[in-house]
């Protein structure tokens, strides 16, 4: 049969193979009959030897559950886990494989009851359903042969109705069985990375609409794709409606976030793969779907927070133009809990506006990063929210109770009710705690004998900004310049970047702001400019060494800082100097910007200060020699105390072998600031250490008297401070290091407590 005017002639043949698979899975019949059919006719028609189903059994096993070509007494008795063998490792990557030659592939892995070792190629694709892995579907060949990329696309699809097909059928209710039963009704803990601080108790509201799609097959193309353009169209509109929003219609990264989210809207790529699937046999709202787990399985393979970001926009526009389409209506407010704790794997920057601020009181993701849209947002709306949180997904119940822990990244699933009790009685005190430390925003941050210690706050994006005014920091003494161009798609250009430090020096309104230069590499990276891979990324090529090699790109930072500041004070800081000589070569490429501006006649700013930001130990051997060139020292206590130790601070084993209140921290410290004291030169500490009272007391104890921190702590430390008696702290902690402890924590807690200072 020849194919339809205008229609290619594989769309045809993929639309048939539908429309076979759709009448055989409605037939009668056991499901495992049905599904014996479905292997025999998709062998047939795409010509392969062999054609399999393998089913995910609860625990990461999956069974072989039908199969045209092996010996049928494998069946249900060949069972492997994700990520073992091919079949595994596509279970396990969320994504096809087709290899000419299966058997030299390093995964491959025989099982001899199946009788397969007479077959060469091989060529599967996962099951999915709603992102989630359901089996695998393969089909082998005794020649080596070559599948094309059209091929593959269609057998995804093939699998993408199998999964359609197969929901809801008592098949899939044995495989899930073992699931529901292992998240019974017991507590659980489970932790995560803090997106946006915050305490919370409340009620699980998975997010998970309810989508299902009855019509997978499409009877007429051209009449689907209208359908999917006029559904675009509508979502498009009430996108615009939504940003239109006054509540949202703000300035700041969170509008420039959801402005982007828009554009996604309009993407060339995203609607042509669409149409591509629609024209390939399905319906819109299958096509829509299919295009989803596609973007699901790519999020599950990227690392990159960045474009994590992109493709949790794309995914929420999915789940917006299935309701179109389908024409469902969103959960009533009535519906939902007045306490709700917002469960998903990830969300779009939108996603989150569509439910009631008043009764949200945080979010948990299943992954999400802090520089991704969703987060940004969440902060600006000052929702607590938790990511990265592994299996929350398949734990929770809708209606479970759950407490999170924005201070800890701990989540707390249908936790008891004296532990209930418990966070609720501790949520009440952090309350009182926060009143008592309101009470002295207003006040200078003198210690009890006169030590005056100046409080500022590390800022990445707008939204940490009115902190600066309204909680009572002298400054910004971090101003983290690679924060916006990690949410940006491309490279900011110099009229940009000073748009950008304008609008900070304007919020600071003359208090004083620390500019450090670009800090990308290691955990930060840029999605549009990429450095290659390498083993310890942390102490490699990153910061002002990129700056050095590349000083094309640092020479516009400089010179947009330069334009931002004119008339004013600008104070530049560069990053992860390891020697003079580095430090000179980068003053040396802000001289020349300066001679540029004098050349071309343009303003200068009233005053340019420079310093280093000292984390690698090797720039503390030569202060003698940095000291006199610079105007002031900024300690990077993150990854100096990482470097000392040798020990990676995002590796979970090493989290609490070493601790900041060591000795051999602390005297080092103090060293430093013997030092920059000697030669009058402002010291400030800038990492972890100085945000948290105890560990900022330690700091003020060895000669610290500048600290930036987080926003939110600068009034626990400043109430700390106004409790502290300095000059005998110094005494004590002069005492303290002279032990051989693997740390002072405690002795520090002790002084604390016994001279009555809060920490």
């Amino acid at each position: 049969m020849s194919a339809p005017p205008g229609i290619d002639p594989g769309w045809a043949g993929s639309r048939r193979l539908l429309r076979l698979l759709r009448d055989l899975m409605k037939g009668k019949g056991s499901s495992q009959t049905r599904l014996d059919k479905v292997v025999d006719l998709i062998a047939q028609d795409i010509v392969a030897e062999v054609c399999s189903i393998y089913l995910l059994r609860s625990g990461d096993v999956l069974e072989l559950f039908a199969t045209k070509g092996l010996k049928p007494a494998a069946v249900h008795k060949t069972r492997m886990r994700v990520a073992q063998g091919l079949v595994g490792l596509i279970a396990a990557q969320a994504r096809p494989v087709a290899l000419a030659d299966a058997q030299s592939h390093p995964n491959f892995a025989y099982f001899p009851e199946t009788g397969e070792e007479v077959y060469q190629s091989l060529m599967g694709v996962p099951i999915m359903r709603g992102g989630r892995v359901l089996g695998v579907l393969v089909v082998q060949n005794r020649t080596q042969r070559n599948y094309t990329e059209e091929e593959v696309e269609a057998l995804e699809t093939v699998a993408m109705v199998l999964a359609e097909m197969l929901t809801g059928d008592s098949l899939l209710d044995v495989t899930a069985a073992g699931s529901a039963a292992a998240a019974g009704t017991m507590p659980a803990r489970l932790s995560g990375m803090v997106l946006n601080e915050g305490l919370a108790i409340g009620t699980a509201v998975p997010h998970q609409r309810g989508i299902v799609i009855t019509q997978v097959v499409a009877e007429d193309p051209e009449a689907e794709l209208r359908r999917l353009d006029g559904a675009l169209g509508k979502m498009r509109e009430a996108l615009d409606v939504m940003l239109a929003r006054s509540d949202v219609a703000r300035d700041g990264e969170h509008r420039e976030v959801l402005e982007t989210y828009r554009m996604f809207a309009d993407d060339r790529g995203w609607m042509r793969r669409m149409h591509d699937a629609v024209r390939g046999g399905l319906t819109a709202e299958a096509a829509v779907q299919k295009i989803q787990n596609e973007t699901r399985a790519r999020m599950a393979a990227i690392k990159d927070p960045y474009l994590r970001a992109r493709l949790a926009d794309l995914d929420d526009l999915g789940n917006r133009l299935l309701h179109h389409l389908l024409g469902l209506e969103e959960k009533r407010e009535e519906d939902l809990p007045n306490d709700m704790v917002l469960i998903a794997a990830d969300l779009g920057p939108a996603e989150l506006l569509d439910y009631d601020q008043s009764r949200l009181r945080a979010v948990v993701l299943e992954h999400g990063a802090p520089t991704s849209h969703v987060a940004i947002v969440a902060r600006a709306l000052q929702i607590p929210m938790i990511g990265r949180c592994g299996g929350i997904g398949t734990e929770v119940r809708e209606g479970d109770r759950v407490i999170v822990d924005g201070e800890t990244g701990q989540v707390l699933l249908r936790p008891s009710p004296a532990v209930l009790a418990g966070f609720a009685e501790s949520m009440a005190n952090k309350e009182r705690q926060r009143e008592a430390y309101r009470a002295v925003r207003g006040l200078p941050s003198v210690s009890r004998d006169g030590e005056a210690v100046s409080l500022l706050i590390n800022a990445g994006l707008m939204i940490d900004l009115p902190h600066l005014r309204d909680g009572g920091a002298e400054g910004i003494g971090l101003c983290r310049t690679e924060v916006p161009f990690m949410i940006r798609d491309s490279f900011p250009d110099v009229p940009t970047q000073t748009e950008i430090y304008s609008k900070i020096l304007d919020t600071a309104d003359g208090k004083p702001v620390v500019f450090r230069t670009l800090d990308v590499g290691g955990d930060k990276v840029l999605p549009y400019w990429r450095g290659g891979d390498e083993e310890n990324p942390a102490m490699g090529w990153r910061a002002i060494r990129i700056g050095l090699d590349r000083p094309a790109l640092l020479r516009r930072q400089l010179r947009a800082l330069l334009h931002a500041a004119a008339g004013r004070t600008l104070s530049v800081m560069f990053p992860m100097v390891s020697d003079v000589a580095e430090f000179e070569a980068a003053k040396d490429l802000l001289q020349r910007e300066i001679e540029r501006e004098k050349a071309f006649g343009d303003r200068l700013p009233a005053q340019i200060r420079v310093g280093a930001m000292l984390e690698v130990p090797a720039l503390a051997l030569q202060l003698p020699q940095l000291l006199p060139r610079c105007d002031f020292v900024s300690l990077g206590t993150n990854d100096l105390v990482q470097f000392l130790f040798a020990a990676d601070r995002g590796n979970p084993r090493l989290a609490r072998r070493y601790d900041a209140l060591s000795p051999a921290v602390l005297g080092f410290i103090r060293q430093i600031a013997r030092q920059a004291a000697e030669h009058g030169k402002p010291l400030t500490a800038c990492g972890e250490m100085a945000g948290h009272p105890l560990e900022a007391m330690a700091l003020i104890g060895c000669g610290i008297q500048r600290l930036s921190m987080a926003p939110q702590a600068i009034d626990p430390v400043k109430t700390m401070v106004r409790g502290l008696e300095v000059e005998p702290l110094r005494d004590c902690i002069n005492q303290l290091l002279t032990l051989p402890d693997h740390s002072i924590r405690e002795q520090l807690k002790s002084y604390a407590s016994d001279r009555d200072v809060p920490i």
